[in-house]
C-alpha cells in the first residue's frame, strides 16, 4: 500500500511524515479549483478536497493505495480569505483579522479502491491586536504570501494568534486527529 498526498503543501507533507506514514508520494492536483457557486465554507472545502483526491487517484493510484486530498480556507465574517495576490492584499487581510475571531475550515478526503470518505474540520482562531508596523514586518518575511488568510500559525504568523479553539493542525492545513479517525474507517491505523 502506498500513500499519495494530492497536495503540494509542504506543511501537509510534514504532518504526514510526522505521523510516520510509509511510502508517501506527493502528487499535487493540477485541475482548477471549483466549488458550487454560493456554497458555504464547509461544502466548499468538502468539494475541493474530494475533487483533488479523485483527480490524483484516477491518474496515479493502484489497488490498495490511500489517496489523501485536502483544502483549507480562512473565513472572516462569511468572507473567504484566500492567498494574497500581493503585499497590499496581505496587509488588508491581516489588518481585517487583527483583534478578531475567524474560522479555518479544512476539508479532508480519503480514497481507497473506489471508496471515499470526506469530512470537514472547523477551528476558531483569535488574532491579537497587531500594529501596522508589526504586520508590515511580518509581510516582509515573505511567509504570508502562499497561505490562506495571509498567515502561517506554525511560523512567525503564530505571533499574531492569541488563542485557538479546536485542532491546531487544522490551522496548519491538515487535521491529523480527524484524518486518523477517517483512516481507521478504512482499517488503516497510524498509531
Amino acid at each position: 500500500m502506498n500513500w499519495i498526498l494530492a497536495s503540494g503543501s509542504p506543511r501537509r507533507r510534514e504532518l504526514l511524515e510526522m505521523l510516520g506514514v510509509p511510502n508517501l508520494t506527493i502528487r499535487p492536483a493540477k485541475g482548477p479549483e471549483r466549488a458550487t457557486p454560493g456554497a458555504g465554507p464547509e461544502q466548499t472545502v468538502r468539494e475541493l478536497a474530494l475533487h483533488k483526491a479523485q483527480e490524483v487517484a484516477q491518474a496515479f493510484a493502484q489497488s490498495g493505495d490511500v489517496v489523501i486530498g485536502a483544502d483549507t480556507i480562512v473565513v472572516l465574517d462569511g468572507q473567504v480569505l484566500g492567498k494574497p495576490h500581493d503585499e497590499a492584499h496581505a496587509l488588508a487581510m491581516l489588518t481585517a483579522l487583527s483583534g478578531r475571531e475567524h474560522h479555518v475550515y479544512t476539508g479532508v478526503a480519503v480514497l481507497q479502491d473506489g471508496r471515499a470518505l470526506v469530512q470537514v474540520e472547523d477551528t476558531a482562531v483569535w488574532f491579537r491586536n497587531a500594529s501596522e508596523g508589526e504586520l508590515r514586518r511580518y509581510i516582509a518575511t515573505g511567509e504570508p504570501m502562499d497561505k490562506a488568510g495571509a498567515y502561517g500559525i506554525q511560523g512567525r504568523g503564530g505571533l499574531l494568534v492569541s488563542r485557538i479553539e479546536g485542532d491546531y493542525t487544522n490551522v496548519v492545513g491538515l487535521p491529523i486527529v480527524r484524518l486518523a479517525s477517517m483512516l481507521a474507517q478504512f482499517g488503516v491505523t497510524v498509531l
